[in-house]
């Protein structure tokens, strides 16, 4: 006869961290009594794929449902029941109570998993309703029963990652449309500068975007803003962000932070040490300096939910000196492609970092993403955000074409790894013409850090520009003259670094005693410049990211005025 004790999980949400949580508990444990209650009438789907169903990209919607409550039943024997919310938890009887389509029903639970997620934030104005959002599949059921009215005319509320995405997609359907940001520029996770190329690509594709502007009322036809501009909106998305899921959690008196994420430790347990909690809702750690963030990611989400089945069901610890399993900090990894570019970020951005106390360093490079022998080679934007006295990797963003993301990915790799910045340059990437350079963008990054912290050369911030030439440093430009005369940096005087040995001393009684900022391009022509300056007595040091970075945010800002 089996006695066996099976132990009872109770798991709130069926989508990410509670699905991946509930299938891997069943694989470390076929006699687990493993239930779901999920709210809405699916679980298990692809919320990333939504914004390519209503831009016909992914025209099959059944594809978007990756599992169903009868194929878990059927492969992992997992009660999952959807149209089931969870609205209370009474922790000292360890149950939780749920409304159904039957009324109310109570389960009663060993450990307890809540993946409750995290719901769209709509801001409060006049006409909101008839607003939509975009979250799960009765939103983009929603959505696609407005787009199918044929829409002239577009407003989206936010340009995040979400935000741009449904701008791409819906501009597939030839709907005009405008993206108003209330802050300076689109894409948070992204500096200034590089957020200002994604920004400009958009508008020279037909997409228009306003940033420093808010929406202030909806009315039937139009989006009013608070600068008083109108703008036509027969469709009108709010993609601003979310929040945490947390009310029965709160309710339950579980901690959770100012935002109502709930909190955790490092094996994902609230403050009740029977229930754990995975996914959006929850409060997670910086990976570099642990600090609590909030990063709605389905890849953190899904870790941690695998995380936690280990720690239920006490497999051991990857490292003897801990007493269990716990989960790493996130860097908020990320990508998002828009209009034929590719954006892509990992660890902090230079905003972020100049807000502690490291001393940053900051590396704009403009590689081609293979051999440009080879056909089809397209430039990257990328920026390496850095300390300059560890030499410790904070974080990076690229802006580009093909080969983005594996960037991206190689430096978040290399962060996890606790590699330096000057590593970068001795790791072994693939080569061949077709992939990559047999200088990599990535071994460029790190010989550039390398050049930084020897004292081969310096770099001047282009944020700092202007300061430097109004206290009166001369800013060089070594670029071709039919270059200089396409375009410009205003004072900028124009020496061709093919001719710049020739012409030191002009350079010389130009410059006065005073520093040197040279740019060109890139900054490639610019360090070779800004060695033979000073190898000639002449202070020197070379813009970084060049003109091409310099000139992607100041025609941003033009716009601005």
């Amino acid at each position: 006869m089996n006695t066996r004790v099976s132990r009872k999980v109770v798991i709130i949400g069926g989508v990410a961290g509670g699905m991946s949580a509930a299938t891997r508990l069943r694989r470390l444990d076929e006699h687990a009594q493993i239930t779901i209650l999920e709210r809405g009438a699916y679980v298990s789907f692809a919320n990333c794929g939504l914004p390519y169903y209503v831009g016909g990209i992914i025209d099959d919607r059944d594809s978007l449902l990756l599992q169903t409550p009868q194929s878990l039943k059927s492969r992992f024997n997992l009660d999952v029941l959807v149209n089931h919310e969870a609205v209370a938890i009474n922790r000292k009887a360890k149950t939780v109570t749920a409304k159904t389509p039957d009324g109310e029903s109570i389960f009663d639970y060993d450990q307890l998993i809540l993946a409750p997620g995290a719901r769209p934030f709509v801001p409060p104005m006049p006409g909101i309703d008839r607003a939509l959002t975009l979250r799960n599949v009765a939103d983009v059921d929603a959505m696609m029963e407005a787009v199918s009215a044929q829409p002239k005319t577009a407003a989206i509320l936010g340009g995040g990652f979400i935000g741009l995405e449904l701008a791409e997609n819906l501009h597939r359907r030839n709907i005009e449309v405008t993206i108003i940001e209330a802050s300076s520029q689109i894409l948070p996770p992204l500096d200034d500068e590089m957020a200002a190329m994604v920004e400009n690509h958009l508008i020279d594709q037909g997409i228009a975007v306003i940033t420093n502007d808010r929406a202030e009322e909806v009315t039937d036809v139009d989006v009013v803003l608070k600068s008083g501009a109108r703008v036509s909106a027969e469709l009108v998305i709010v993609a601003v962000g979310v929040r945490p899921d947390t009310v029965i959690a709160q309710e339950a008196g579980l901690e959770t932070d100012y935002r109502g994420g709930i909190v955790v430790d490092s094996s994902q347990r609230t403050s009740d040490p029977n229930i754990y909690a995975v996914g959006d809702a929850v409060v997670k750690r910086d990976r570099i300096d642990s600090s609590f963030v909030h990063i709605p990611l389905a890849n953190s989400a899904n870790r941690d939910g695998r995380v936690v089945a280990d720690i239920i069901v006490g497999l051991p610890p990857f490292d003897n000196e801990t007493k269990e399993r716990q989960t790493i900090g996130v860097l908020g990894t990320a990508v998002v492609g828009v209009m034929g570019l590719t954006v892509a970020a990992t660890g902090w951005n230079e905003r972020r970092a100049r807000g502690t106390e490291k001393n940053v360093g900051v590396i704009h490079t403009h590689p081609f993403n293979h051999a440009t022998y080879y056909p089809g080679a397209e430039k990257l934007a990328l920026k390496l955000v850095y300390d300059l006295d560890t030499l410790e990797i904070l974080g990076a963003q690229a802006v580009g074409g093909s080969g983005v993301d594996k960037r991206i990915d190689v430096i978040a790799t290399a962060i996890a790894g606790g590699l330096k910045v000057c590593d970068l340059a001795g790791i072994d990437l693939a080569y061949a013409p077709q992939f990559g350079s047999a200088k990599d963008p990535i071994t460029m990054l790190g010989f550039v850090a390398d050049n930084i912290a020897s004292g081969m050369t310096e770099t001047v911030d282009i944020h700092d520009l202007s300061a430097l030439q109004e206290a009166g440093h001369l800013v060089l430009d070594v670029r071709t003259v039919g270059e200089y005369v396409k375009g410009n940096i205003p004072a900028a005087i124009n020496i061709p670094l093919d001719d710049l040995r020739e012409r030191i001393d002009e350079v010389k009684d130009l410059a006065g005693g005073r520093k040197v900022i040279v740019h060109c391009a890139v900054g490639v022509r610019g360090h070779s410049a800004v060695q033979i300056l000073k190898a000639n007595g002449v202070d020197a040091a070379n813009l970084d990211g060049g003109y091409a970075t310099w000139q992607a945010l100041e025609r941003k800002n033009r716009r601005g005025r």
